[in-house]
């Protein structure tokens, strides 16, 4: 269940730990249940996302290649 609009976070071109430090402060401003959509195009995003989520009790629903980088959901926990 989402509780508003999904927000799409476009972090293409900033390279680790960049995705990882922003996406964390995006989602830190979010409500539980709010889903946050990012793209990156750093390759070591696939393997930093994914951990962060487990970190800090985020639902990673959606873990995607993209032609140029990657997409996750992430619903805030």
């Amino acid at each position: 269940m989402t509780l508003a609009t999904d927000v799409v976070f476009d972090l293409k071109g900033l390279k680790c730990p960049l995705p990882v430090l922003r996406s964390r402060k995006k989602l830190a401003g979010m409500r539980s249940g709010e889903d946050l959509i990012i793209e990156t195009t750093d390759p070591l995003a696939a393997i930093d996302i994914p951990h962060m989520c487990r970190e800090d009790g985020h639902a990673l629903l959606e873990n995607a290649k993209t032609a140029d980088g990657h997409r996750f959901r992430i619903r805030r926990g």
